[in-house]
């Protein structure tokens, strides 16, 4: 937290341009208070098979790996949301997680996790085992499941919704309260 603004980091499990998820985490940044700076990695398509060999001690990390860990080490919390896909976290996703393993700046973070499905349960608790394994710290506050089921809404619809724009400043706060 530096003078007094609080960063969060926000990574979408998915890959797609038109992500529903993406659109949920854009929506968090708009509906965040001045104090909150929300901040979007976009990278997991960029980064490369993780592979232990490419990450020994006193190496220099693949680029598009460096980025990552920066974008987490400047944050004070971490947002993620994430697809489900045949009742298991997105290989994306799960690779990005898999090299912050070896990252000092990831355990102790606080971590929110939004689902946009509530029938989507088996990556949301994969996502929590593999985080808290990691040593983060999951903000029950700060991770729910949102009823957007079906609807294809954008951004700015998600952060004008009477019922989704409530829940997502309530994770935030959530979050928000985690990192003070």
């Amino acid at each position: 937290m530096t003078s007094g603004v609080i960063s969060v980091l926000t990574i979408s499990g998915s890959l797609r341009a038109a992500s529903s998820n993406r659109n949920a985490l854009d929506a968090v940044e708009l509906l965040a208070p001045p104090a909150v700076r929300i901040s979007h990695y976009r990278g997991l398509g960029e980064l490369l098979h993780f592979n232990p060999d490419l990450d020994a001690e006193g190496m220099t990390p693949p680029s598009s790996v460096a980025l990552l860990r920066a974008a987490v080490m400047a944050a004070d919390a971490v947002m993620i949301c994430s697809p489900e896909y045949a009742h298991g976290v997105p290989g994306s996703l799960k690779n990005g997680l898999d090299w912050l393993v070896s990252d000092l700046h990831l355990p102790g973070k606080p971590i929110g996790l939004l689902n946009l499905s509530p029938r989507s349960t088996h990556a949301q608790e994969s996502l929590r085992e593999i985080l808290t394994t990691m040593s983060t710290r999951v903000i029950s506050e700060a991770s729910l499941a949102l009823p957007l089921s079906g609807r294809r809404l954008s951004a700015e619809a998600m952060a004008a919704d009477p019922v989704l724009a409530p829940l997502l400043r309530e994770s935030l706060a959530g979050l928000v309260a985690a990192v003070r």
